[in-house]
């Protein structure tokens, strides 16, 4: 397992597949890297590329809205991706991209040690549950494995798209809130 200077480094070198060669920046993640939460999205828009920050764009403002309105503290959660670099034009990442850069996802994970792991989106889902994982018949529903507890719930973009998804991203989210309560115990 690297440590995160080293994972940050062997990221930044990536050239495994195609995206590292057409990326402005690798973007690795953002938060609190002891977190109970780990959110986990797809891949790198256009913003996050640029600012080499994941969740930065109008998706990113809509869950950063949310997290605030759910009362969620910054030092709560970290916010990663599958891939760590943009697909031309947002694409899904192919197979084989995510593949590879699947073993830095492990390595933070292993890292943060989250206590819970939001899957945002079907290619969340798909990478972290299982590969035939369709968002739209999951979401919402806790899963435990491996002492994790993985709450599937639809990408923050998915409401820019389709308003009707709203309440049950909130509502998603709303209990991943009451996890983390319940798991700690107490309001930080």
């Amino acid at each position: 397992m690297l440590d995160w200077e080293q994972l940050n480094s062997v990221c930044s070198n990536c050239q495994s597949c195609e995206l590292g060669r057409t990326r402005t920046n690798v973007v690795i993640g953002r938060g609190n890297t002891e977190a109970p939460i780990l959110f986990v999205g797809e891949g790198p828009g256009e913003n996050e590329d640029v600012q080499g920050l994941p969740f930065v764009g109008a998706a990113g403002q809509l869950l950063d809205t949310l997290l605030d309105a759910l009362m969620f503290k910054p030092h709560e959660y970290y916010i990663a991706n599958v891939v760590k670099c943009r697909p031309p034009n947002n694409r899904v990442p192919l197979e084989e991209e995510a593949e590879k850069c699947l073993p830095y996802l492990r390595n933070q994970v292993a890292l943060i040690r989250p206590q819970i792991i939001v899957c945002l989106g079907s290619t969340a889902a798909r990478y972290v549950i299982a590969r035939d994982a369709k968002i739209t018949q999951i979401r919402g529903q806790w899963i435990e494995r491996k002492g994790y507890w993985i709450m599937p719930a639809f990408h923050p973009a998915a409401l820019l798209r389709d308003q009707s998804k709203k309440a049950l991203l909130f509502s998603d989210i709303k209990a991943v809130r009451d996890k983390l309560l319940s798991i700690t115990g107490k309001e930080d």
